[in-house]
């Protein structure tokens, strides 16, 4: 039975992943910074990376916090078989969605199908509302935030680096700083997270404790000041090779275009080659927020399934998730995404605006800093919505007439029907097996 439950949450992380690997690739195979082939690999590692050692608190609140685990505590095999419906149900919206290229929010499935088993066995009153108002908020300022960040960071791009009148400079002199804006990030976000066992090993060891609020900002500042002073001792070797290198296509299109035309192709070629490197960091970015937050949606279910079959009872507030569910979890998505990823990925990489590096690196940023400071709170949000809002700022800032609505419309349509699909489908399948029990 649990080799059986164990193979059906592979599944169902297997789908995610197919689904879901356009949030951590799409951009950056969109904008050319990265072939298919090589977003497979970096995400393949990456997504395993972040579920392991990131997923703990999203797949905590799935499995506990959207229903009420105390109306079942009379009868936990009622939770049990539900669950089980969850990842059936789960599974089967994701594989339809990604066969059509749909980039749903997965977040949207698991929360729904919880909630529409949990109505069928209990009631409306087995429903944690307050949970359920809380995620659906982030649903809708999520892609906002992501919007936000994205525009922001581009706004300042585009005016000081793409539309400079030496943009070759301005890109060196901006190095540094956008270098420590994308690792400095990271680091508040993820490293105290990794680092907390050697922070409590120093404490114990030599009395000099730092407290948790500290130590994120301790970690960013070092990894931001740390990334400068590196950034800053090439700086000069960088501004001789960008010099020559410029001189050289001026010399090759000199012969072919005025002024106005070369200044248009050779700057922005090397400034996009440049922040292309750039895009890769901020994918593996991407890619590291994306399974720490949605490995939850994957494994909660099985996490609550195999606490009953241990304990009898239903998980409270003092459940875990075991460390193997998590690597099963992360298994699965790399390998969904490896084999059936290719669908959605064209869909947010290339048709809802056209991509280049500069953008898809604020778009990236946007969408791992949203999903990243989530994951810290335990919410269970969208990383679909996240990179979509991240796209749309950018579009807003390049061009608002080059994004393609039509696109939008379907990417929008498939979030709003995923959460009653999901439901309805847990709910039935959930009702079936009740009669067929009795």
């Amino acid at each position: 039975m649990t080799v059986l439950l164990a193979l059906l949450a592979f599944y169902v992380a297997a789908n995610l992943g197919a689904n879901d690997v356009a949030n951590s690739m799409g951009t950056s195979v969109g904008s050319k910074a990265v072939t298919l082939r090589q977003a497979l690999m970096i995400a393949g590692v990456l997504e395993f990376t972040g579920a392991v050692f990131f997923g703990q608190e999203v797949s905590q609140t799935l499995a506990t916090s959207v229903l009420e685990p105390s109306v079942f505590a009379h009868a936990p095999h009622l939770l049990l078989t539900g669950m089980i419906c969850v990842m059936v149900s789960c599974g089967i919206w994701l594989q339809v969605a990604t066969s059509q290229g749909w980039p749903v929010a997965s977040s949207h499935a698991i929360i729904g199908a919880i909630a529409g088993f949990s109505i069928v066995a209990v009631g409306l009153d087995a429903v944690d509302w307050s949970t359920i108002r809380l995620i659906s908020i982030s649903w809708l300022l999520t892609p906002a935030i992501s919007a936000l960040i994205a525009a922001t960071v581009y706004s300042f791009i585009k005016r000081w680096i793409l539309e400079h009148p030496e943009p070759l400079q301005q890109l060196d002199q901006w190095i540094p700083w956008l270098s420590s804006l994308l690792l400095g990030v990271f680091g508040i976000i993820v490293l105290p997270k990794v680092l907390h066992p050697l922070n409590v090993w120093i404490g114990t060891k030599f009395g000099i404790l730092l407290p948790p609020q500290d130590l994120p900002l301790l970690v960013g500042g070092i990894a931001a000041v740390g990334l400068t002073l590196v950034e800053w001792r090439h700086l000069e070797q960088r501004n001789r090779e960008n010099g020559q290198q410029l001189e050289k296509d001026l010399e090759q299109e000199s012969d072919l275009q005025t002024d106005s035309e070369i200044k248009s192709t050779v700057y922005s070629s090397p400034i996009e080659k440049q922040l292309a490197r750039f895009q890769v960091l901020s994918a593996c970015f991407v890619a590291f927020a994306h399974g720490s937050n949605d490995v939850g949606n994957a494994v909660a279910p099985l996490a609550a399934i195999a606490y009953i079959r241990r304990t009898g009872s239903v998980p409270l507030d003092d459940f875990s998730v075991p460390l193997w569910i998590l690597i099963l979890g992360g298994a699965g998505i790399v390998t969904g995404l490896g084999i059936w990823g290719k669908k959605v990925i064209l869909t947010v990489g290339e048709n809802i605006i056209a991509l280049k590096p500069s953008g898809g690196f604020c778009a990236e940023l946007a969408t791992a800093t949203t999903v990243l400071i989530a994951s810290r709170f335990g919410l269970p949000v969208s990383t679909s919505h996240s990179l979509v809002g991240g796209v749309i700022g950018i579009g807003l800032i390049q061009n608002p007439k080059s994004i393609r609505l039509e696109t939008l419309r379907g990417i929008f349509l498939a979030w709003i029907i995923t959460v009653p699909i999901a439901a309805l489908l847990a709910a039935g399948l959930f009702s079936i097996v009740r009669l067929i029990g009795e």
